[in-house]
């Protein structure tokens, strides 16, 4: 190995944040991808976060994402969900995006422990030992 590369652990991320955007229920064939990927990367050990903005709230009232499929595809969204939170994935749902759903005080999925949004993704993204996707 070249020396100057350094270990793998010196490579390693410390983890990866995940931002959903453009990921909504009108475009279920957008929806597993994400959640495929945090599960990919939480089986690496990776700690991995979700951050759930804009239209991505509404996957997290219950229901909704059970109801979507992508084409062709098995599981529904929120199988692809909870396969991603068994591996370890945090889901983090923007207060002020859950407001404009009309989910400000709404009970949201199990699997959504925690509140978080713009300055928390870009806290991740400001942090060179961390990855960032958007999706």
């Amino acid at each position: 190995m070249n020396e100057s590369m350094g270990s793998a652990a010196d490579r390693q991320a410390a983890g990866v944040a995940i931002l959903l955007w453009a990921s909504e229920p009108e475009a279920p064939h957008r929806l597993v991808t994400p959640f495929f990927h945090a599960a990919a990367a939480a089986a690496f050990d990776l700690p991995v976060e979700i951050y759930f903005t804009a239209r991505s709230v509404l996957l997290l009232r219950p229901g909704v994402a059970a109801s979507l499929r992508a084409a062709n595809h098995p599981k529904t969204v929120y199988d692809a969900m909870q396969e991603a939170a068994r591996h370890g994935a945090v889901f983090y749902a923007c207060t002020d995006a859950l407001e404009a759903a009309g989910l400000a005080n709404a009970e949201l999925v199990p699997e959504c422990t925690r509140r978080g949004g713009a300055v928390q993704f870009m806290e991740r993204a400001a942090d060179l030992h961390w990855r960032t996707l958007v999706f």
